[in-house]
């Protein structure tokens, strides 16, 4: 692949006008060179600003990086150029699925497969969201995170005073480590608001850590509360913070619930 993005390079520097501005910039993509793709794709829009597969690219770059309302309004600006785009209604729909509203989820997912009913990336991303819609229906208004993948394993809500609320966290050896897990975050959490407070950097917002075994989110849904994602390594960091974000919002209703 090393080879694939030395040979586009070159002959993108022999023709600047050269559409292997897209293959380059997909290739460095999936390479994780996030910088490098960003950079390639938005010299090919400035040359080519109406072609509509590289407002896609340059949106999907923009989630793997984490900038995920800036990918929003880039899919919703491709959609006045090209209503019908395929890969912009999938793209909001992801958004829209990991910000928790189903209904847009599913309004631009049927879309995306009405623009191409062969697409089976589509089908089964339609699938999912609608098998969701429907546990969402009747899940238990007792459990924070009902129809969430891993909250039996990998998905803990507890108190800043250390008190495990909803959620369980199991170790991949099996034990379950919910009550030392949720009294050890807020210890963290008080170094992580000292350090911030030292360095005059504002309120923490998230801390993601990249493990051995997995990769870890930690962020705060409401000022009473904490949430912990624990992931496999393999789940891309922003498909981690989109999740985060659908669980905290699952966390914030049910803390309203719960408060009398």
């Amino acid at each position: 692949m090393a080879d694939d993005v030395k040979n586009l390079t070159a002959e993108l520097i022999r023709d600047p006008h050269s559409m292997v501005f897209l293959r380059l910039g997909e290739l460095l993509r999936t390479e994780g060179q996030l910088d490098a793709a960003r950079k390639v794709v938005l010299t090919g829009l400035e040359r080519h600003p109406d072609m509509v597969d590289a407002h896609d690219l340059y949106a999907r770059i923009l989630v793997d990086a984490n900038d995920l309302d800036h990918a929003r309004k880039v899919w919703e600006a491709l959609l006045q150029i090209d209503g019908r785009h395929q890969g912009a209604h999938k793209g909001l729909g992801f958004l829209h699925y990991g910000r928790g509203d189903l209904d847009a989820a599913l309004d631009h997912l049927e879309l995306a497969l009405a623009a191409d009913p062969t697409n089976q990336s589509v089908v089964q991303a339609l699938r999912a969201v609608r098998n969701v819609a429907e546990s969402v229906v009747a899940e238990d208004p007792q459990d924070a995170f009902a129809g969430f993948e891993g909250q039996d394993r990998g998905l803990l809500l507890a108190d800043r005073q250390g008190r495990a609320l909803a959620g369980r966290v199991v170790t991949w050896q099996g034990v379950d480590s919910t009550e030392v897990v949720a009294a050890h975050l807020a210890g963290i959490t008080q170094e992580m608001e000292r350090a911030v407070r030292m360095l005059k950097l504002g309120d923490w917002q998230r801390l993601v850590v990249e493990a051995t075994d997995g990769n870890v989110l930690l962020t705060s849904p409401s000022p009473d509360s904490l949430l912990l994602v624990v992931r496999d390594r393999d789940i891309p960091a922003g498909r981690l913070a989109l999740f985060a974000e659908r669980a905290s919002d699952a966390a914030r209703s049910w803390l309203g619930v719960q408060t009398p």
